[in-house]
């Protein structure tokens, strides 16, 4: 088996900032890509970033500049930092995690949300 637990989220005003982590722990043989998704009200699940295993990044190009994605491969975890927030950030945050696990199968497991609310 494998967890994904998330913390970070929360409310904070525009201009602030917020740090979101996902730690994974269970039957890991090996991780691979690392991201972040959020859903927003009536809106479709979105990427916002991911990261690989050698630490290459991709970033929506509404958070680019602003949001800064990391990992720490000997805690399993990954990060995501979120600086100048704009009330359109408003959103339940996911991590998404590609895990090799160690009977040999490989899937992609999601975190359980975390809101993060951007006031005006």
């Amino acid at each position: 088996q494998v967890q994904l637990v998330e913390s970070g989220g929360g409310l904070v005003q525009a201009g602030g900032s917020l740090r979101l982590s996902c730690a994974a722990s269970g039957s890991i043989f090996s991780i691979n890509d690392m991201g972040w998704y959020r859903q927003a009200p009536g809106k479709q699940r979105e990427l916002v970033a991911v990261i690989n295993s050698g630490g290459s990044t991709n970033y929506a190009d509404s958070v680019k500049g602003r949001f800064t994605i990391s990992r720490d491969h000997a805690k399993n975890t990954v990060y995501l930092q979120m600086n100048s927030l704009k009330p359109e950030d408003t959103a339940v945050y996911y991590c998404n995690v590609r895990i090799r696990n160690t009977y040999g199968y490989t899937n992609n497991y999601w975190g359980q949300g975390t809101q993060v609310t951007v006031s005006s």
